[in-house]
């Protein structure tokens, strides 16, 4: 099942949350501030020895005080015009993020729409490829059966309704 919704996604209790993360998956703004913040500090220590992430890849760590078990720290790419393999990049993240899922058979799992905030992404290309690259790692067969795009804005939930996934 693959949905979006217009919802805090520190609120939700799924398997995992995906953390929009920075590089040394250390806490930031926007998402990944609200993330950190919501589990509390123990989650910045956990992250310390996974650091650096390279763009495109993810980890996994415990969810601490969140409703969430787990949290993966995606790291999407920045904007640079889209010359740079940022597509490429932005697609393997949500790849990852669902093979290290399936690793932990976890069932449910949460995505925010990574890059489109300071990274810069255009929202109508980011969540079109995020639909697709979901849709991919779904078909491949996995434990995972139901991923939420949990949008922070109605202009998200617009961008993901457009790309063919219903509230």
């Amino acid at each position: 099942m693959l949905r979006a919704q217009l919802i805090d996604i520190t609120t939700l209790a799924v398997d995992a949350i995906v953390n929009a993360a920075n590089s040394e998956l250390a806490p930031g703004g926007g998402v990944c501030g609200a993330i950190h913040d919501a589990a509390g500090p123990e989650l910045e220590a956990a992250c310390v020895p996974l650091a650096p992430c390279p763009a495109g890849e993810a980890r996994i760590t415990p969810g601490f005080r969140l409703p969430a078990r787990f949290v993966i720290h995606a790291v999407g790419p920045r904007w640079w015009g889209g010359g740079f393999g940022e597509a490429e990049a932005l697609a393997a993240v949500y790849a990852n993020a669902l093979r290290i899922a399936n690793e932990h058979y976890l069932e449910s799992v949460a995505f925010p729409a990574i890059s489109t905030g300071i990274y810069g992404y255009p929202l109508e290309s980011a969540t079109a490829i995020a639909v697709t690259a979901v849709r991919n790692a779904l078909a491949a067969g996995g434990s995972v059966s139901s991923v939420l795009f949990a949008c922070f804005d109605i202009k998200t939930l617009q961008a993901y309704d457009s790309a063919g996934v219903s509230p």
